[in-house]
Parts: C-alpha cells; structure tokens; sequence
C-alpha cells in the first residue's frame, strides 16, 4: 500500500505576535511547527505501515526551504520519505491556489492508495485544502475522521459531525482528513532521529511538478487575508455575591439596574 500525507508548517500559535500597524502576523523568530492535525494523519498513516510493513509512507508539503525540517522530522516519526515544493511561483497561495499545486505534486509522486490530511491548520483554520485536494484528483473524501479502519480495497470511517457522528465506507484511493481525536501522536526515535537528519528530502520546483503556473502564487489566488488583529482584551467581570440563591437574584437585579441595563 502507498499512502500520501499531505503536512503543513506552520508558527507556534502560542509565540504569535501581530503588527499593530500592518495587522500582519509577525514570523521573525517565531518556531514554526508541523501542524497539529497533520500530525494525527501522519500518525495514522504509520499505524498503517505498522500493521503492514510494505507500506510505502510518504509526506507532502509546500512551503519554504526552511520547511525541509518539518520533513525531517516526520522521517524521524516514521515515513519513508518526503517532498517539499518550493518555489517562489507558489508563494502566496490561498487555499484553492495550494491545492492546485499539492495536486500536481500527488500526480507526479504516482499512484497511490489513500491520502492523509489534517483536519484543517492553525493558521488559517480554513479545513479546504483537503477537500479540494480531493476535488482536483477527482477521488472520494471523508472529513473530521475521528476512527477508522481498513479494508482490502476500502476504508471504514467514523466521521465527526456537530451533533453526533456519521459512520461511512469508502472505497480506495481516497482522502481522508483528521481530527485530534483519532489518535495520539507518536515521539520521535533516536535511530529516526538519526535517518531523518541524513534524509535526501526532494524538492520540487513548479516546473517539475508540471503546474500550470496561472493557477498557483498569490495573483492566481481568488481570495486573500484583508487583515489579522488581536481582539481587544475583555473588562473585568463582576462577581455577584449572596448567601442564598434569592440573595444572589436580588443583587444581580440590583447591579444591572445601577448600570441601567434594565
């Protein structure tokens, strides 16, 4: 079997600064991380590989060189190997422009059974890369899988839904995208520690991928971040006292009527 997991790196969320004046995220010396939910597919994707050895485990992203790290370290976690596209043709890629050109890559890595993706990233929180991925390969898609098993030419899911869960088969090749839920994330290994640090990552341009070129980077792109902000913090509450529940009634009535809220 061959499975595809398409990753993201992504900052820390819990270092991000935004610029007060441009409203633009602030990167510089910000660590930049594989994205959570990607995570959880990479880890099923080696659960996989776990119960059957010939699996062939291979990790996608598009991003910038300094990305070749992340790809290391999902080598270290277990995949086999790994493809970075960069190219500046690709910077600036909303979500439909990214998955044009993960596409691409896909079609040139070669056929494939199933393709992992994360539910959606910490950076964008869009969850339609997967998705469309899924779309532009023509293949069925499944989302926020929260368990799953295999078949010998399906998959079962349990899909995550706002009130309840939805249960589905799937025939292969597919994409499914997953949620934190599903598993837990293995440690990286001192021996895969040691591969991934020696990894010939490839990297491709989006000439060798075969893109075409007015379908990718940020002018290709329909839409686009008008602006980040940080909210502004909220006032400090008030907390209503009282010794019995009627007592707390009355002074809340009374603090509302102060503020002339009622």
């Amino acid at each position: 079997m061959k499975i595809i997991v398409c990753v993201k790196q992504v900052p820390n969320t819990n270092e991000i600064k935004i610029n007060p004046e441009t409203g633009t995220l602030i990167r510089d010396g910000v660590e930049s991380i594989l994205n959570h939910d990607d995570a959880n597919a990479l880890e099923q994707a080696l659960a996989i590989k776990d119960e059957n050895p010939n699996t062939q485990v291979t990790v996608l992203t598009m991003g910038p060189p300094q990305a070749k790290e992340m790809l290391q370290e999902c080598i270290a976690m277990g995949a086999d190997d790994a493809v970075l596209l960069s190219d500046r043709a690709l910077g600036g890629s909303d979500t439909w422009a990214t998955s044009n050109a993960l596409a691409a890559g896909i079609n040139k890595i070669g056929a494939f059974d199933l393709i992992f993706a994360g539910r959606q990233a910490i950076d964008g929180d869009t969850a339609q890369v997967g998705p469309q991925i899924a779309e532009k390969l023509g293949i069925p898609q499944v989302t926020y899988v929260k368990d799953f098993s295999l078949e010998k030419d399906a998959v079962k899911v349990k899909r995550a839904l706002e009130d309840g869960y939805e249960h589905l088969r799937v025939k292969l090749p597919c994409v499914l995208t997953a949620i934190k839920e599903l598993n837990t994330p293995r440690y990286m290994s001192i021996r895969g520690i040691l591969k991934g640090a020696g990894a010939d990552i490839k990297v491709w341009s989006a000439e060798d991928i075969g893109v075409d070129k007015e379908t990718v980077g940020l002018q290709a792109s329909p839409t686009n971040v008008f602006r980040s902000f940080t909210p502004k913090p909220k006032g400090k509450g008030v907390q209503v006292e009282g010794d019995s529940a009627k007592e707390l009634a009355a002074n809340l009535i009374r603090n509302l009527k102060e503020r002339h809220i009622i």
